[in-house]
C-alpha cells in the first residue's frame, strides 16, 4: 500500500511538472508568435510613417527647388527675392518662413550682409531684412556646412524665439551663371503637424511614433510627449542614443529593438530605424506589452486554473485507484478509450477527404491525393455527384499548420452546404466568400476552384477564385493542331476571404469525350529541390504530355513520383494536392426512342398519360413501377406548365423517352423562361401544413420516384432529364 501511495505521489508530481512544461512551452510559443507579429506590424508602421514623413519633407524641398530658377533670373534685382519667397510660402502649408542669405558684399548697396526674410504672421505674409553685424549668418554652422559641401542640408530641430514653434530648416546653395555660390536659399518648416500626422493612427491605442535627428534630438512626436510623458520620452531617446544600452536587430534586420519600462512599471518595446538618404533622421515606434500580450496573460491564467483543476482530479483518481484495483482497471480502460478518441481526432482532417474514388458510374473516373507538408495542412479537395452533375473543388488556404487546417475544414463544410441545392459555381463561391469574410480578423484567404460537370453532356461550369488554372488533357490525335495538355481559360478573380462584396464570375466550356481535367495546388509547381529551384509549370506540362491514355490514378501517381524524384533530399515546403477527372460519354444501343409534344395546358396530361402507358407496356414494366414512373413524369411536366411559360402564353413541351435495356431516360424540353427545379430546396414534410412553405412537394415526389434528375439550360431551352433503372420482371 505504501509503495502504491509513493507511486501515486510520483505520478502526480510528474504530471504536474509535465503540465507546467506544456503550459510554459505553449505560452512561450504563443508569445513568440505574437512577438513576431508585433515586429512585422511595427516595421510596417515605421515604413509607412517614414514614407509619410519623407513625402512631407520632399514636398517642402521641391517647393524651394521649384523656385531656384526664379531667384537666379532676378539676381540683378535684390528686392525681387521677396516675391520669389512669397511664392514658396504659398506652395506648402507647413512652411512658416523663407529666407535668402547672400554671400558678403554681393550687393554693395545693401551693405556687407543682406538677408531678406518672409514669414507668415496670423494669416498674412510679412517681409523684413534681418541681417545685422551683431547677427552674422555667415558664422552659422549650417551656413558654413552647406557652403563647404556645396550640397543641400536639413538642420536639427530648434525653437523659434518669436513664434515659439519647433522648426527645422532646409538650406540649399544658389549658384550664379559661372557656378559660384552667391547665396543660401532656405525655408523654415514647423514639425508640429508632422508629429500629429505620424500619430494619427497606431497599431495599438497606447503606441506612438516620433522622429529624431541623427544625433538623437527630438524632431516630432505625439502631443502627450509635451505633457504627461515628457520624462518617459526623454528616457527612451536617451536609451536610443546610449551605446551601452543592450539593443538587437530585428529578425528582418530593418529595425533596431530594445525593451523599456516606464515610471508606472509598464513594460514595452521600442523599434527604430534610420531614414534612407537625407535627412539622416531616425523614426521610432513604442508599443506596450499590456496591449500586445494582454489577452495572452489572461489565457495563461485560465490555462493554469484548468491545469490545477486537472491535477486535483488526477490526484483524487490516483488515490482512489490505489485503494481499489478494480476501479484502477476501469480507469485504465477509460484512459485507453480517451487515448483512442484523441488519435481519432488527429485523423479528422484526413477523414474529411473523399473516402472512395468510386462513384459507381462508367462516364467519369476520378482520383485525388493530398500530401500535407506538416502533420495537418491547408489544402483541400472534394467531389460528389448530385442530379447527374459532378460537383468538385480544390483549394489552398494561405499559411500552413493548424490555423490553415481549421480554415480548410470550414471551407470544406461550406462547399458541401452551399452546393447541396445550388448548381451555379459562381453563386456557390459567392456564398462561401461571404461567410469566410465574417470575422476574418486574421486575414486568412483561400484560393479555390469550383466546378460542376454535367455528366450526360460534358458541359462544364466553373468559377475560379485566385487558384492555379486546371489543365485539360485531350485525346492525342483527335485534333492535330491542338496540344494534348492546355490550361483551362479561367478568370483569376480574387481569393475568398478578402472582400465580401466581390462578385464572382461563372465560366463554362465543353469537355470532349475521353478528356481529363487535371487540377493541382501551387505545392506542385513550387515544389523545391535541394538547390531551392522550383519544379515549374513547364515540367508539369511535360509530364502530362507523356501521359496519354493514362487513367486519373495513374496520372496522379506519376506526377507524385516526378515531384519525389525532383525534390529528393529536400524537405517538403508546401502541401501538395492533385485531382484528376476523366470524362467519357457513355453511348448504349437504344431499344426504344420515342417522343410526344404537348401544349402547356393541364388538359394535355391525358394525352401524356396514354403515351406513357403505351411505353410502359412496350418495355414490359410491371404495373407498380409503371405507375410510379408515370406519376413522376406527369409531375415534372405539370411543373414545367406552371413555371416555364407566363399565363396566357402558349408553348410546346417535348417529352422524349429512350431506353437501352438498362436505363429508362425521359428528356423534357421547353423553350420557356429559365427555371431550374433542382435548385429548389426539398420540402420539409415533417412540418405541419400551416408552417410548411408553398411548393417543393412536386419535385420532392420526382426525386423520390426517379433514380436521378438533371437540369441544363441549352440553346435557350430548359432540358430536364429523369432516369430510372429498369427492374427485371423475371
Amino acid at each position: 500500500m505504501k509503495l502504491k501511495a509513493n507511486t501515486s505521489l510520483i505520478i502526480i508530481i510528474a504530471a504536474a511538472i509535465l503540465l507546467q512544461m506544456i503550459s510554459a512551452v505553449q505560452y512561450y510559443y504563443t508569445r513568440s508568435l505574437l512577438a513576431d507579429e508585433l515586429e512585422k506590424r511595427a516595421e510596417s508602421e515605421i515604413t509607412m510613417k517614414a514614407i509619410i514623413a519623407k513625402n512631407t519633407l520632399n514636398m517642402a524641398e521641391n517647393s524651394l527647388k521649384g523656385h531656384i530658377r526664379d531667384l537666379k533670373r532676378n539676381l540683378s534685382h535684390p528686392d525681387s527675392s521677396y516675391t520669389v519667397m512669397e511664392w514658396v510660402l504659398k506652395s506648402h502649408p507647413n512652411l512658416t518662413g523663407c529666407w535668402v542669405a547672400y554671400v558678403p558684399n554681393y550687393y554693395p548697396e545693401k551693405g556687407r550682409l543682406f538677408e531678406p526674410f518672409v514669414w507668415w504672421d496670423h494669416g498674412e505674409i510679412k517681409h523684413a531684412e534681418i541681417a545685422a553685424e551683431g547677427r552674422d549668418y555667415t558664422q552659422n554652422r549650417y551656413y558654413k556646412a552647406v557652403y563647404a559641401a556645396d550640397t543641400p542640408m536639413w538642420t536639427d530641430l530648434y525653437q523659434d524665439v518669436v513664434s515659439g514653434l519647433n522648426l527645422v530648416t532646409y538650406v540649399l546653395p544658389i549658384h550664379d551663371d559661372k557656378g559660384n555660390i552667391v547665396a543660401m536659399f532656405g525655408l523654415d518648416m514647423s514639425t508640429e503637424q508632422l508629429g500629429d500626422t505620424l500619430n494619427y493612427r497606431h497599431i495599438y491605442p497606447s503606441s506612438y511614433n516620433f522622429l529624431l535627428t541623427e544625433n538623437g534630438q527630438l524632431v516630432a512626436g505625439p502631443k502627450h510627449t509635451r505633457r504627461k510623458k515628457v520624462a518617459e520620452m526623454a528616457s527612451i531617446i536617451s536609451q536610443i542614443n546610449d551605446s551601452t544600452v543592450k539593443k538587437s536587430p530585428s529578425n528582418s534586420g530593418r529595425t533596431t529593438v530594445f525593451p523599456i519600462k516606464d515610471a508606472d512599471g509598464d513594460e514595452g518595446t521600442v523599434f527604430y530605424a534610420f531614414f534612407k538618404g537625407q535627412p539622416h533622421w531616425q523614426i521610432a515606434v513604442v508599443c506596450y506589452d499590456k496591449e500586445v500580450y494582454g489577452k495572452l496573460g489572461k489565457m495563461r491564467l485560465g490555462v493554469g486554473l484548468l491545469l490545477l483543476a486537472g491535477l486535483l482530479v488526477l490526484g483524487l483518481i490516483i488515490t482512489r485507484f490505489a485503494k481499489n484495483d478494480r476501479k484502477l482497471q476501469k480507469a485504465n480502460m477509460e484512459k485507453e478509450r480517451i487515448g483512442s478518441e484523441l488519435r481519432i481526432a488527429k485523423n479528422i482532417q484526413k477523414e474529411m477527404l473523399p473516402r472512395s474514388y468510386s462513384l459507381g458510374r462508367d462516364d467519369v473516373d476520378i482520383y485525388g491525393s493530398l500530401t500535407p507538408a506538416r502533420e495537418v495542412g491547408g489544402d483541400l479537395y472534394d467531389f460528389f455527384v448530385r442530379d447527374e452533375k459532378l460537383f468538385f473543388c480544390i483549394g489552398d488556404v494561405s499559411g500552413k499548420g493548424v490555423p490553415s487546417a481549421i480554415v480548410m475544414a470550414v471551407i470544406h463544410a461550406m462547399f458541401r452546404m452551399a452546393s447541396a441545392h445550388e448548381n451555379n459555381p459562381a453563386r456557390i463561391m459567392q456564398t462561401i466568400n461571404e461567410t469566410a469574410c465574417e470575422r476574418n480578423d486574421s486575414n486568412i484567404f483561400v484560393t479555390l476552384f469550383i466546378g460542376a460537370l454535367d455528366l450526360p453532356t460534358g458541359h462544364l461550369r466553373y468559377c475560379n477564385a485566385g487558384h492555379d488554372k486546371p489543365i485539360i488533357l485531350r485525346e492525342k490525335g483527335k485534333v492535330k493542331s491542338e496540344k494534348f495538355a492546355t490550361a483551362l481559360q479561367a478568370k483569376a478573380n480574387i481569393p475568398i476571404g478578402l472582400f465580401e462584396d466581390f462578385k464572382y464570375v461563372m465560366e463554362e466550356t465543353m469537355l470532349e469525350d475521353h478528356a481529363m481535367l487535371f487540377l493541382y495546388t501551387d505545392g506542385l509547381t513550387e515544389a523545391k529541390n535541394v538547390e531551392r529551384k522550383q519544379l515549374g509549370l513547364d515540367c508539369v506540362m511535360a509530364v502530362l504530355e507523356k501521359g496519354d491514355h493514362l487513367m486519373p490514378e495513374e496520372m496522379v501517381e506519376r506526377m507524385k513520383q516526378e515531384v519525389e524524384t525532383f525534390c529528393r533530399g529536400a524537405e517538403q515546403s508546401d502541401d501538395l494536392t492533385l485531382l484528376a477527372i476523366r470524362y467519357e460519354k457513355v453511348l448504349r444501343a437504344k431499344v426504344l426512342d420515342e417522343q410526344i409534344v404537348v401544349q402547356n395546358d393541364v388538359r394535355q396530361v391525358k394525352s401524356l398519360n396514354a403515351f406513357m402507358k403505351q411505353v410502359m407496356e412496350r418495355l414490359g414494366i410491371d404495373e407498380k413501377h409503371a405507375k410510379q414512373i408515370r406519376l413522376a413524369v406527369e409531375e415534372a411536366v405539370v411543373n414545367v406548365m406552371d413555371y416555364a411559360y407566363p399565363p396566357e402564353v402558349s408553348g410546346d413541351i417535348t417529352v422524349q423517352v429512350a431506353s437501352d435495356g438498362q436505363w429508362l431516360t425521359f428528356v423534357i424540353t421547353d423553350s420557356g423562361v429559365a427555371f431550374d427545379p433542382t435548385e429548389k430546396e426539398r420540402a420539409d414534410i415533417t412540418q405541419s401544413v400551416e408552417d410548411r412553405p408553398v411548393g417543393g412537394l412536386g419535385i420532392l415526389l420526382v426525386r423520390e420516384l426517379m433514380d436521378s434528375i438533371n437540369y441544363e439550360r441549352t440553346d435557350g431551352r430548359n432540358v430536364l432529364t429523369l432516369k430510372k433503372k429498369i427492374v427485371n420482371n423475371e
